[in-house]
């Protein structure tokens, strides 16, 4: 009973940081492209093995849940490059400097430029979403 109790204080007490944030924030991103990658190939092969079935996944594309969910993949793809582009950087050109002080301001440099690259996206496409789904466009 003790080891439950360690377990759950150390699981409502532990505060991650900067590089535990952009290590699960690069996995999550890396595995909804891969997810979005395996079903973009499924979905397109269709197209010449069950024509109908591809116009099913384009109808189950337009629904809301789908649509929010490419704005959250744009916000992903975005984020992912834009992490493994300073990964590679403190890697391969500037290893010497990779401190806990730079780590933490480059992840929030990171954050905030992903977001600002991804907020045209995401107002365009927010903007089609809610006209497709309270307009209807």
């Amino acid at each position: 009973m003790q080891s439950l109790a360690k377990f759950t204080y150390a699981s409502t007490h532990y505060r991650p940081r900067e590089g535990m944030i952009a290590f699960i924030l690069h996995r999550i991103s890396g595995l909804a492209v891969l997810l979005f990658l395996s079903i973009h190939i499924l979905d397109t092969s269709l197209v010449y093995f069950y024509p109908s079935g591809y116009e099913d996944f384009m109808d189950a594309y337009r629904s809301p849940f789908f649509m929010l969910a490419e704005i959250a993949l744009m916000a992903g793809v975005v984020y992912h490059g834009l992490n493994g582009f300073r990964i590679a950087l403190f890697d391969l050109v500037f290893p010497a400097a990779w401190t806990i002080d730079r780590e933490r301001f480059s992840v929030r440099l990171t954050i905030f430029l992903a977001f600002l690259l991804w907020l045209p996206a995401g107002i365009i496409m927010g903007g089609n979403f809610i006209g497709y789904t309270f307009l209807g466009w």
